[in-house]
């Protein structure tokens, strides 16, 4: 059974029909990027500030405090305050820094999130992008952001800043397999990278549940490679304060800083949308075999609802992580990614090869 209510289709349908009568063709497609643009910008923004909020209270509740309470009603007016505090703050030149370099870094890191995002399927018919590559795009576009990284490093002539952009890269390309590998197990699964399609294949069940240990075994894979490739603790070796005072954006300040501070959180909002469409059935509600009645209950939450549960469900695990275990070192860090999730990777991968070959998934 396929939830049929809460379809965006006809409210995209007629938006475009409304844009093509009013502008033509060129211009409703202008039309169009500039308001699913303008859309994004304020989700983005949005959703940075709450995630924000959350990881504070989220830390409170771990280390038993309080959290933000000060600034407006539970404190929820607290970061933007320090959102406030960061525009007006000065913007401080480097001495001998590569002036054009220092300035674009933070534009490429942001970008790279806001690429992603786009393909994300927050809803039935409420996509920007709906490529047939989809997963393999997101995997592309998600790996431009080590790009700024680096060239913020490297122009910032600082030594910490520098060692933090190559202990980042080489976090990010390593753990970078571990996760296109575990999105390679439910691609197979599905037989298809459009992640429209991964969602409409797990109608009769996720994929999590529906690929038996394999599958489950690819989701805990992807929970921790993606954390490492996204710099959250406890694999925030590329910002350690303690040895590199703020790592790759220590001579950053002001809305360059906010910019990479934002993208850090969107990225980890991108990693749990991406783990919820490709494992946990993204915007489809949970239905339970031939429970019709359960199901149809199940159908009435909308599945705009049901995508922002799971993305919260892992991003709330990802928080967990972070405020939980210490930070690994450098060795440490490579040593599980190359003597352990790589191995265990490749070898999933053909099993799961060979349950699709055999037709033994549900």
């Amino acid at each position: 059974m396929q939830s049929t209510i809460y379809n965006f289709q006809d409210l995209t349908g007629s938006v475009d029909s409304t844009f093509l009568s009013w502008f033509g063709t060129t211009g409703a497609l202008i039309a169009e990027l500039v308001l699913v643009g303008i859309v994004f910008l304020a989700f983005y923004a949005l959703l940075g500030l709450f995630l924000v909020y959350l990881e504070r209270k989220v830390c409170a509740v771990i280390q038993n405090r309080y959290g933000p309470n000060r600034v407006g009603p539970l404190g929820l007016f607290q970061t933007v305050a320090d959102l406030i505090k960061l525009l007006m703050k000065e913007l401080i030149p480097i001495r001998r820094s590569d002036k054009f370099l220092f300035n674009l870094a933070p534009f490429i890191v942001i970008i790279a999130s806001f690429m992603a995002i786009a393909a994300t399927p927050f809803a039935r018919g409420l996509q920007a992008v709906d490529l047939n590559i989809g997963v393999f795009y997101v995997m592309a576009v998600s790996s431009l952001g080590v790009v700024g990284i680096l060239i913020a490093g490297w122009s910032s002539n600082s030594k910490y800043s520098l060692i933090g952009a190559m202990r980042s890269g080489a976090q990010i390309v390593s753990y970078e397999l571990s996760v296109g590998l575990s999105l390679l197990a439910i691609v197979t699964f599905a037989g298809t990278m459009q992640l429209s399609g991964i969602v409409e294949s797990q109608a009769d069940g996720w994929w999590i549940f529906k690929g038996h240990i394999p599958a489950i075994i690819a989701f805990i894979i992807f929970l921790i490679a993606s954390t490492a490739e996204i710099n959250r603790g406890p694999f925030d070796l590329a910002e350690a304060e303690s040895e590199l005072t703020a790592g790759f954006h220590t001579e950053y300040s002001g809305i360059k800083f906010a910019f990479f501070f934002l993208a850090e959180y969107i990225n980890m909002f991108i990693v749990a949308a991406i783990g919820a469409t490709v494992f946990l059935g993204g915007w489809m509600p949970f239905h339970i075999g031939s429970w019709d009645a359960f199901n149809h209950v199940m159908d009435f939450i909308p599945s705009m609802v049901w995508f922002f549960l799971k993305a919260f469900f892992i991003i709330y695990i990802i928080m967990w992580f972070k405020w939980t275990f210490p930070r690994l070192r450098i060795d440490q860090l490579l040593t599980l990614e190359w003597k352990y999730l790589m191995p265990l990777s490749l070898i999933n991968i053909i099993i799961i090869a060979f349950i699709v070959l055999m037709g033994w998934h549900f």
